[in-house]
């Protein structure tokens, strides 16, 4: 199935209700046709939205509604079973229209990544027949910097006690993953990785997002209270050694985020595009009638576009390697992992600079009327802005680095 990247709708807010009738069950289900009517359905309020900030919540319902949160689930488990660059192709088609709904979007699939590489066999069944059955949105409380979770034993389980901040996806979802540190009497400190109701009793999900950029990410401060997390629901033991096909999860969170970022660029191009050719003005001094027959604005968008397909094809090559690796099962080798992470590693930088760079220098190519609220063209800058900001690029490039003259790959960590 392909996933060619049609342009975005017009950029223009409109009312916000929805009606979850837009997405019929399908008799035969058509990615390409289900990926490009969500995009087309959350580009219509993306402006408005993005102003307004808070919860998606009818948006939420629509991408439950659309079926494509069974895209990484798979057909054992009644889910579509799709590859993951046609899962990462939805993401991009999906943040060319609204980054921070992909971003919940690419995270849900991240969490069912997480089920299928830590879980056993039991839970992998259990957990994705009720992903698909009771059409759970996943949300995450992994923060690995935050270390505030902490888990006890207690008599078949654990109890889990504490705050996680930056819990992306967590507000409206059905299920979350966690990491807690466990603390116990003369060992270093553990963590535990589980998954729990979302609306188990303890659980608190605020609402408390307040970053300028990706501001529907539903990335509130979730704080447990005396929370009980069943041993069956542990998916990864305090002390497990990942094997190297584990670690992949990390390599499959690095590529959601570098496909939002590449769709971030591309839907800022294709806006940009569209008011050169329908809304600006041309420069008196230019000669020309049309802002689009300027010689100077069509080098700029030759240079912008040269940022954008080399983090194109960079980031479809690192899914195909990637889909590759995870193919490879328990024969997957720590050297061969270590060249998955230096391609998601070289995609993931490629499609940040795609993203900055193209969402700032479209005000250079539309002019001074752009910069109006009503078109909305900012949040192009300030999603790519806060979302690059998740781990530093300077880390990436290191590793890029000291890979191609030594040829040392990175260590497996919670970024790389």
């Amino acid at each position: 199935m392909s996933l060619e990247l049609s342009p975005a709708p017009p950029v223009t807010a409109a009312k916000r209700d929805i009606p979850a009738s837009s997405f019929p069950e399908p008799t035969s289900f058509d990615i390409d046709s289900a990926s490009a009517r969500l995009a087309d359905a959350l580009a219509q309020t993306a402006v408005e939205r993005d102003r307004i900030g808070g919860h998606a919540g009818a948006e939420r319902e629509l991408i439950r509604k659309s079926g494509l949160l069974a895209l990484a689930v798979p057909r054992s488990a009644g889910g579509l079973d799709a590859s993951w660059p046609v899962v990462y192709g939805v993401v991009r088609r999906i943040a060319q229209a609204d980054s921070a709904l992909a971003h919940v979007f690419g995270f849900h699939h991240l969490q069912v990544a997480t089920v299928l590489l830590y879980g056993n066999e039991e839970q992998r069944r259990r957990l994705l027949r009720q992903t698909i059955d009771e059409r759970w949105f996943w949300g995450n409380a992994l923060n690995p910097l935050d270390t505030r979770l902490v888990a006890t034993p207690r008599k078949g389980g654990w109890l889990l006690e504490g705050i996680k901040t930056y819990a992306s996806g967590s507000v409206g979802s059905d299920r979350l993953i966690v990491s807690a540190q466990v603390l116990e009497p003369g060992d270093a400190p553990r963590v535990l990785v589980g998954n729990v109701a979302t609306r188990a009793r303890g659980i608190d999900v605020r609402q408390d997002w307040d970053s300028f950029g990706q501001r529907q990410t539903d990335s509130g401060t979730v704080t447990f209270d005396a929370v009980f997390l069943a041993r069956d629901d542990v998916i990864e033991a305090p002390g497990t050694v990942r094997t190297p096909r584990a670690t992949l999860r990390q390599l499959v969170s690095q590529l959601t985020m570098a496909n939002v970022y590449l769709g971030i660029a591309l839907g800022a191009f294709d806006a940009a595009r569209r008011f050169t050719r329908e809304e600006a003005r041309p420069w008196p001094a230019s000669g020309v009638a049309r802002s689009a027959d300027d010689p100077y604005v069509q080098h700029r968008y030759g240079d912008l576009w040269l940022l954008l397909r080399p983090a194109e094809l960079a980031a479809d090559a690192a899914a195909l390697r990637l889909q590759a690796a995870l193919a490879r099962g328990s024969a997957l080798t720590a050297a061969e992992r270590g060249e998955v992470a230096i391609e998601v590693a070289e995609a993931k930088v490629l499609a940040h600079r795609a993203a900055i760079e193209t969402s700032s220098q479209l005000f250079e190519l539309t002019g001074a009327r752009s910069t109006s609220a009503r078109f909305g063209l900012d949040r192009f800058w300030r999603n790519a802005r806060v979302h690059t900001l998740h781990d530093p690029v300077d880390y990436k490039l290191r590793d890029i680095g000291r890979y191609r003259l030594e040829g040392s790959a990175p260590e497996p960590s919670a970024y790389s």
